[in-house]
């Protein structure tokens, strides 16, 4: 017997429609690759704090230098916008959490269909952002040296290239995110669908659960900075 074969442990299947999980063989138990696998993903969260961690100090530090140019930029946003877009990734929050939860009990069905509304979720954030983005190029509204202004509506500030720099960074990373987390969603919904997922292993819905959260999180920070605050 190959030393693979010795170290192999499987968790099977709890019926019909399902797959037994064969835990890596450099595991010796499942709890230890459930806890090893947790813990790793927990520290790449971390590094996603820290690069937004990042971004929002230099919104606080540009913030304190040009104040006035950052509550006159920031009025130029939508807030209703912002706000539906908050209500969003709220609710598909909720629906990303319940799908954790029906892969926990081994309903299939059911993690199906609240993957797809998280996707759904996703999907109208980005459309909703679409139209924020259109609305701010049509505007000349852009970051850096491509900031036009042509009606001249921001002219008499100084420095509004910094706020739009800022804003279209930090929503311009959040939403690839938003995109990499519904890809990810729909790879745990392949999985689901050939009976991956059950009480016994479900591990990747949790962490991809995680990821969507800290997501959501990094929004609710994010609204109301550039939304409601400038």
């Amino acid at each position: 017997m190959s030393d693979h074969a010795h170290h192999s442990v499987v968790i099977p299947a709890p019926g019909p429609g399902f797959q037994d999980h064969v835990v890596a063989h450099h595991f010796d138990t499942a709890d230890q690759e459930f806890d090893a696998c947790k813990l790793g993903f927990w520290l790449f969260l971390a590094t996603e704090i820290l690069l937004f961690g990042g971004l929002f100090a230099a919104y606080f530090y540009f913030h304190q230098m040009y104040p006035e140019t950052f509550v006159a930029c920031g009025k130029t946003l939508s807030w209703k916008l912002g706000a539906l877009n908050t209500t969003v990734l709220l609710l598909s929050s909720w629906t990303m959490a319940m799908g954790v939860r029906s892969a926990q009990t081994s309903e299939k069905g059911k993690l199906l269909v609240y993957c797809a509304l998280t996707v759904l979720g996703a999907a109208i954030f980005m459309v909703v952002k679409f139209f924020e983005y259109s609305a701010k190029i049509d505007h000349g509204f852009l970051p850096g040296r491509f900031f036009t202004d042509p009606a001249g509506e921001l002219a008499h500030l100084e420095f509004p290239n910094m706020f739009f720099s800022i804003y279209f960074t930090m929503t311009g990373i959040h939403g690839l995110h938003v995109l990499i987390g519904a890809a990810l969603i729909i790879w745990i919904m392949v999985g689901a669908k050939r009976g991956r997922f059950h009480a016994g292993y479900y591990l990747p819905v949790d962490l991809v659960g995680l990821y969507w959260h800290l997501v959501d999180l990094i929004w609710i920070f994010l609204f109301p900075l550039l939304y409601l605050v400038p």
